[in-house]
């Protein structure tokens, strides 16, 4: 959320840098071979610091646009990560709760990017009335496209942007009616299943 209240070029540094170490916390809690880890953690680090030069130092649109892709690409692996950890998981806790909501946002994090992708690569101009583009507007765009709260302000010109702002209305109001749903429905305090088992217990001596 940087780039809500901040601008220059520094901050698509500081962005996709917090977004590869995300990537690398998330492919730390996967159970891998130590030496699959090994190969992993070094082509991450080594594509993410070529997209920031060939995206941001050099300029151009065509290099933004790539490490744009690369953005969404490494956004949507982490994502995916996070949701199978949660859905494997036995036991939803407050971690879960928590896991879930940050892929929620790192949802409309990673359209975004694929919105960036698309404004500086695409042949036609991506909003419509021509309106300029940037990393807050990108976000701003995204989330209130998932959340489905749609101002009107900005809109997709091209039918590619419009099919998917439309996938992503879609996907937030899944996630949220599906899988969060779920958890907090599904979720115990565990004082209040200590408290649960210590009442079956008093029952069962009684």
């Amino acid at each position: 959320m940087l780039s809500a209240f901040f601008t220059g070029k520094w901050i698509n540094d500081a962005q996709l840098a917090l977004f590869t170490f995300a990537g690398l916390l998330a492919i730390r809690s996967v159970q891998l071979r130590r030496r699959t880890v090994r190969l992993i953690v070094p082509a991450g680090f080594l594509i993410s610091i070529v997209m920031i030069v060939v995206g941001i130092h050099n300029a151009g649109t065509t290099g933004r646009g790539a490490a744009s892709i690369w953005t969404g690409v490494l956004l949507l692996f982490i994502v995916v990560v996070i949701v199978r950890q949660v859905l494997t998981h036995r036991e939803v806790t407050v971690q879960s709760i928590y896991a879930a909501i940050s892929a929620y946002l790192i949802i409309g994090l990673m359209f975004a990017a694929f919105y960036a992708a698309a404004y500086y690569l695409g042949p036609t101009p991506f909003f419509a009335s021509n309106r300029t583009g940037s990393a807050s507007v990108f976000q701003y765009f995204s989330f209130t496209t998932l959340t489905t709260l749609g101002y009107g302000d900005y809109t997709a010109f091209q039918s590619g942007g419009r099919a998917v702002a439309m996938l992503e209305a879609m996907t937030g109001q899944i996630f949220l009616s599906v899988l969060v749903a779920k958890l907090v429905s599904s979720f115990r305090p565990a004082a209040a299943g200590a408290r649960s088992a210590a009442d079956a217990a008093v029952s069962g001596d009684d």
